[in-house]
């Protein structure tokens, strides 16, 4: 049986800080399940979500986008760095 678009969103939703509508985002670029972020470059991912858009999208979507690929790649995951804040650009 295959999944459904609401079913792969919400596997997608497990990672802190994605809701629906950026889980949607990421659905629209490809991902449609937590492990298909493993190893993805989030920088890259957000540029292409721009492009796709064709809208210059907040920087708070790259900071979740980190967290999502860390989320995806690592099985043991540091409780600060489950929050998208932690992922801003250093200045």
């Amino acid at each position: 049986m295959c999944d459904t678009k609401s079913q792969k969103a919400s596997d997608i939703t497990r990672i802190p800080g994605i809701g629906p509508k950026l889980a949607e985002k990421l659905l629209m670029l490809g991902y449609n399940n937590i492990s298909d972020l493993k190893g993805h470059d989030p920088e890259e991912m957000y540029l292409r979500l721009c492009s796709v858009t064709g809208e210059q999208i907040d920087r708070c979507v790259l900071y979740v986008f980190r967290l999502a690929v860390y989320f995806a790649t690592n099985t043991d995951h540091d409780k600060e760095l489950l929050k998208w804040w932690n992922w801003k650009d250093k200045p």
